[in-house]
């Protein structure tokens, strides 16, 4: 998240691919905004609401090391399909910590989603944004794509997201020039090394990847289906033994074969870039590969999470 013209707000926007009722009613139906509400590995349980100016949500959010954290957030505005305005992060013994806006507009299919969390200073919104990318509150909105996905298709997918303050054109180098690429694709303790780099729409890429920590050597492909600049790259991803024939993953045998990966590069303003990262299993999958991809979602983001960091870290130093 980034501010927006006033320093003591939070901003951001995303784009999600069902219609506004479906985005609006997974917003406010205590039964489906449970299934997304909150960082990911979170719970939540829903005592009381009433949709209206002067309403109220109380709830728990339940975090994975069994911390509770009870809520209630009261409705200042509420126009059906379009604008919420309410309170957030306070209870009964303390006030709530901010204001939020969020705004619903309707792109062709597809939603759009702006909102701005204001604070009472500058101060009190750098100490959330530090507090909100330390919990994974991020992934709020990437478990909402998750959601929203699933009940649209009955797709399984993962999403993740990160801004960067860096022009949309670096970005896509990023991802597009090898030489970058395996600087910081990668949890902390991997080494990515290419056998061949051949990123192009119908080519394909063969690399090693090692992990220090533990000895694991993985071998993979890429192979690119689409590659628009600077906005969209799409690809599949498989892994391999060290001479290119299709092997699984050597710590889950129960992986899928065959994973997409569909990249979409946003600019967020001259200097920033917001990435999205779509992932999910390709073609028919056995229920236990796709049991296993669902509940190594958590797992996931960490990985990805880690390459950002270092992908940041690969920015900066540039």
């Amino acid at each position: 998240m980034s501010a927006k013209n006033k320093p003591n707000e939070l901003y951001l926007v995303r784009v999600y691919d069902a219609p506004v009722e479906a985005v609006w009613d997974a917003w406010t139906d205590p039964e489906q905004v449970a299934q997304w509400w909150g960082p990911r590995g979170f719970s939540l349980t829903t005592h009381s609401k009433d949709l209206r100016v002067g309403g109220h949500w109380a709830y728990t959010m339940h975090g994975p090391d069994g911390v509770d954290y009870p809520n209630k957030t009261i409705y200042l505005e509420v126009d059906e399909h379009k604008r919420l305005v309410y309170d957030h992060g306070g209870n009964d013994d303390r006030p709530p910590m901010f204001r939020v806006t969020v705004l619903f507009k309707a792109v062709g299919k597809k939603t759009q989603m702006e909102m701005t969390m204001a604070f009472v200073s500058p101060e009190a919104a750098a100490e959330a944004k530090k507090f909100i990318k330390s919990a994974g509150g991020h992934s709020t909105w990437d478990r909402l794509a998750e959601y929203l996905e699933a009940e649209s298709s009955q797709n399984e997918v993962f999403v993740i997201n990160r801004s960067f303050e860096a022009p949309i054109e670096t970005l896509f180098e990023m991802w597009t020039n090898p030489e970058h690429f395996s600087r910081w694709l990668g949890p902390d303790d991997s080494e990515m090394e290419y056998i061949k780099a051949d990123i192009a729409e119908g080519k394909s890429t063969f690399y090693k990847m090692s992990y220090g920590s533990s000895g694991v050597v993985m071998y993979g492909q890429m192979n690119y289906r689409r590659i628009e600049r600077p906005n969209y790259l799409e690809y599949t991803q498989i892994f391999c033994d060290e001479k290119g024939n299709l092997s699984k993953h050597p710590n889950v045998p129960v992986w899928p074969d065959t994973m997409l990966t569909k990249v979409v590069f946003t600019k967020e303003g001259e200097d920033q870039t917001r990435v999205m990262v779509t992932w999910q299993p390709l073609g028919q999958v056995p229920l236990e590969e796709l049991k296993a991809f669902v509940e190594m979602k958590a797992g996931m983001t960490q990985g990805w999470t880690q390459s950002f960091d270092k992908l940041e870290g690969y920015l900066t130093r540039g």
